[in-house]
């Protein structure tokens, strides 16, 4: 690839495939040939839109981020192939609490406290050049795995325009009422500061967690000694009790032990109270509704006026802990619901920190985390404590920075989505989900999701355009940086010139357009996935130029991993798509699961399992990686490490590099120009083997591109595998050898030269898009070398198409009955050890599809020549005569292997021992000397001589 190439050159049996990747990208990047690419299509009247989802710009890649990018670059380079322009805009998610978790790290900071001594501009800046500079390190590796992109064109979700377009789409939404402050309580992040939405939390926010759990006795004020047991794994909530909840229709017992009384419900009683108990009454949970009892803190200042009672909720649990729910409607969302339904009181404990509020005496000032063994303490003393014991079940944490969330009362802005769900539901619809069971789950997801908080209260991130004026209560939504401007009545000098971020965007007041008061912009910044889900709207220009928005939209393909976007990225688009045009945003989601290591466990840092991108690339090649994830059925998890990608090393990037390296040698060796006449041989004159592989050839080219227009690379890859292996390695170059060992340059070498050029050329061209170093090393050597006027690259070559003319169908069909003939014969004689050299007289076949014994016929020399048999013979009805194994010196003719039928299509292949088979199958007993003496053969169990 460095230097001109005259001729087919013979190739290093044992390559170095990471340094033969090296290489190339060399040349490519030498010789322009991926800009040569990029513009190959740009004047073609067929477009093809495909949208990036950004990968986030904050680490390196590990090899699962090279799953997902393998199939956008192997779908971009098959529509390419076609002929179709394309944009090739790579996009990187830029804002949000992800990055500021780690440029914390950086910096060594404990809370948001340390970013605002240090300074917010001074963070954001920081933010930003972590960006940056974990996108050139993506770019880098990306350009490593082979994916070709207009890398310096790249949308950045941090970019003005992104945010100005999420401004539009918020002003919509508020034009037409569906913004709105919510007072609610919150998953909250005591670390982060901030909420956590409802989508982050069920995505990827539930680990296994060990917590001190309290069973504490709540005293009823009308029942002397009587108390309601409650348990809760959240002790820290119980200073913020208000009520205790029963379910109106349960059966509840008021159960006796050591002196006291203990009301819980009959089908928890046995898991909830320790040892022995007497049952003094049965009553409903109706009959509990109403009455009142001593709260577990009522000397906190926070508790003063508060009446402890007992209410109804019809989703309390019988048989999890005492069937009586402790409520804390400040530090619980159903509890908060609850609040509103009942009247009870709310008393939020905790601030943003995470630390207790004054009013609540000894835990004042402590954090929410460390005050569980505090508080049983103090049940303990004061009588309330009935037990404490570590409970272990999955719990709610922050999904960047691993701290338990608590729920905490705060304001936060939402979208809200009655008015939204249907229209959604609609625009989803009409688009094809891969897997198929995506659009039921996405549908599932918009029929019960929450309304969307969009507002966290952090730094580094979309500035929500919202003035709320505390003077009047109005609300004003500002749509884009022109308007801001123009309503700006102090601080626009002072944001002029920076990126609408904070602390800049801060400065600039507007007057409220309700009472003319100077109001300032909350300090919130936005839901990340506001970001991303804006992208076919913003990359796409639509705020600029709708002429050329429209010819891009909508995308004709997204791809990213199912479980983590189908609630975030492919919902957010949803949701953007449908509140400002109705349609949507993508007509096919292609989408896959998890990858996880070598033994099915996920892959984590801190559990040592991780593999890195470089590591894999340089350890293995890239092609081997791709080669693995595209032929993975992309709906289940995938495995990987080096025991998995040397298999696939082994089983099919090996066989067909020597495939190739025997035609190279053999080719090169004989100086033989496949652009010289004289080596064309008309298909119709080739023998039967080259004409079979011809049409195997155009069958696959044809199957192939069914499969990757219908998003299936597993199914292309997998013909590909069978055609190479199975057809091409193990059938016809084995079979052919000799027609290329020969010394005579006569019709028929030419033709056997010809038929596996093409074999492989136009392999090398199918298998472009899955591996592209592979296929581009092939094609130099195959085709460049002997024809300088041909595309520079593989890559600048258009797809195959299949030649209907060149398939022959009925020598298809015929050769795959004698394949499987073949391979039940060379069963047989493996399970009675006689080796191929050993010649047989007879080969019994039996099917019960008479056109596959037809096949087997008019292909018989094949069959004779593979088994070393001198005939063939059909067998009528074979009844017991199935197949052969072993014993000593004899062959057994038995039932036994009857199931082998199965393995070859009703098809039956026995090798025979001589003429008392057919007797024996006739129904005769028969007599056969054996080294022991005779024996009596029926035809149940026939021991032949050998």
């Amino acid at each position: 690839m460095t230097e001109t190439q005259v001729g087919i050159q013979q190739v290093n049996n044992r390559p170095d495939f990471p340094a033969l990747e090296r290489d190339l990208l060399a040349w490519w990047e030498r010789d322009g040939i991926v800009e040569a690419y990029l513009r190959r299509n740009e004047d073609s009247p067929e477009r093809y839109s495909f949208l990036d989802g950004p990968i986030t710009a904050n680490n390196p890649m590990g090899v699962h981020h090279a799953w997902g990018r393998t199939y956008k670059d192997l779908f971009q380079r098959y529509q390419t192939m076609l002929g179709k322009r394309q944009r090739y805009q790579n996009g990187f998610d830029c804002q949000g609490l992800w990055v500021e978790v780690e440029v914390e790290k950086e910096l060594g900071f404990s809370s948001k406290r340390d970013i605002e001594t240090f300074g917010i501009a001074e963070f954001v800046e920081r933010c930003k050049q972590r960006v940056l500079a974990s996108a050139e390190r993506i770019t880098n590796q990306s350009i490593r795995l082979g994916y070709w992109m207009a890398w310096d064109d790249s949308y950045f979700t941090m970019s003005d325009e992104n945010n100005y377009t999420i401004w539009h789409f918020l002003k919509t939404v508020h034009e037409r009422g569906w913004l709105y402050k919510g007072h609610d309580v919150m998953p909250w992040c005591p670390r982060c500061g901030t909420g956590i939405s409802e989508h982050e939390i069920v995505t990827e926010g539930y680990q296994e967690r060990s917590h001190l759990s309290v069973f504490a006795a709540f005293p009823l004020l009308d029942e002397p000694d009587a108390s309601l047991l409650v348990w809760t794994t959240t002790p820290w909530t119980l200073p913020a009790n208000v009520a205790a909840a029963v379910h109106p229709e349960l059966t509840y017992v008021r159960a006796g032990q050591g002196g006291q009384t203990y009301y819980v419900a009959k089908d928890a009683a046995r898991s909830a109270l320790r040892g022995d108990y007497t049952v003094a009454a049965e009553v409903t949970g109706a009959d509990l509704i109403g009455r009142t009892y001593r709260g577990p803190f009522d000397e906190l200042e926070a508790q003063q006026g508060v009446t402890h009672r007992v209410i109804g909720w019809a989703d309390v649990g019988a048989t999890e802990g005492t069937g009586v729910v402790h409520i804390a409607p400040g530090a619980g969302k159903e509890d908060f619901a609850l609040s509103k339904a009942n009247d009870l009181a709310v008393i939020a404990p905790i601030d943003e920190f995470g630390v207790y509020v004054d009013g609540f005496g000894f835990l004042s000032g402590r954090y929410v985390h460390e005050v569980a063994v505090p508080i049983a303490e103090d049940l303990k003393e004061k009588g309330f404590l009935y037990r404490a014991e570590q409970h272990r079940h999955r719990y709610p944490v922050c999904w960047r920075c691993n701290t338990d969330l608590v729920f905490r009362l705060v304001d936060e802005w939402f979208i809200a989505m009655d008015a939204l769900r249907q229209p959604m539901m609609d625009v989803t619809r009409q688009t094809t989900w891969r897997p198929s069971f995506g659009l039921d789950r996405e549908l599932d997801w918009l029929a019960h999701m929450d309304d969307w908080m969009i507002s966290k209260k952090r730094y580094w991130g979309l500035a929500l355009p919202i003035y709320d004026c505390t003077a009047c209560g109005n609300v004003d939504v500002i749509g884009s940086e022109t308007e801001l401007e123009e309503r700006a009545v102090a601080g626009w000098d002072a944001f002029a010139g920076h990126t609408p971020h904070r602390p800049w965007i801060d400065e600039v007041k507007i007057a409220c357009s309700a009472c003319g008061e100077t109001v300032s912009r909350i300090t919130d910044v936005g839901n990340p996935w506001l970001d991303a889900g804006i992208v076919p709207f913003s990359t796409l220009r639509y705020r600029h130029d709708r002429e050329y928005w429209e010819d891009w939209f909508p995308a004709d393909m997204i791809s990213e991993s199912f479980p983590g976007q189908f609630r975030n990225w492919f919902y957010s688009m949803i949701a953007q798509s449908t509140a400002l045009v109705d349609r949507p945003a993508f007509l096919n989601v292609f989408s896959y699961a998890l990858m996880r290591d070598e033994k099915g466990e996920e892959m984590h840092k801190s559990k040592g399992n991780a593999i890195w991108f470089d590591d894999a690339a340089e350890e293995i090649g890239v092609d081997v990686m791709r080669w693995l994830f595209s032929r993975a059925n992309p709906d289940a998890n995938l495995n990987f490490g080096p025991h998995i990608t040397d298999e696939v090393r082994r089983q099919f990037i090996l066989p067909l590099w020597n495939s190739y390296a025997f035609f190279a040698t053999y080719a090169a060796l004989d100086r033989f120009d496949p652009t010289d006449p004289r080596n064309t041989v008309p298909l119709a004159d080739r023998p039967v083997l080259d004409r079979w592989i011809v049409s195997q050839l155009h069958r696959l080219i044809a199957e192939v591109r069914a499969a990757l227009d219908d998003y299936a690379p597993e199914r292309a890859s997998r013909a590909i595998e069978r055609f190479t292996i199975d057809e091409l390695s193990n059938w016809y170059i084995r079979r052919n050898r000799r027609r290329f060992w020969k010394s005579e340059n006569d019709a028929d070498k030419a033709a056997a030269y010809q038929t596996l050029y093409e074999s492989l050329t136009t392999l090398a061209a199918l298998l472009a898009p899955f591996t592209p170093f592979l296929a581009e090393a092939m094609y130099q050597n195959l085709v460049r070398s002997v024809d300088p006027s041909a595309p520079g690259s593989i890559h600048l070559t258009d797809f195959p198409v299949a030649d209907e003319a060149r398939i022959d169908t009925s020598l298809s069909a015929d050769m795959d009955a004698v394949l499987e003939i073949v391979g039940a014969g060379h069963a047989a004689r493996q399970e009675a050890a006689i080796k191929v050299r050993q010649p047989l007289p007879k080969l019994l076949v039996h099917s019960r599809d008479p056109s596959m014994l037809d096949s087997v016929l008019r292909l018989k020399d094949q069959v004779l020549d593979e088994l070393n048999v001198k005939g063939i013979e059909p067998l009528g009805d074979p009844g017991r005569f199935v197949s052969y194994t072993i014993r000593p010196n004899l062959r057994v003719l038995g039932p036994r292997l009857g199931k082998r039928l199965n393995a070859v299509r009703e098809g039956l292949a026995a090798l025979d021992p001589g003429e008392v088979a057919a007797r024996v199958e006739a129904g005769e007993s028969v007599l056969v000397e054996t080294p022991d003496g005779q024996e009596s053969l029926e035809p149940d169990d026939i021991l032949v001589d050998l």
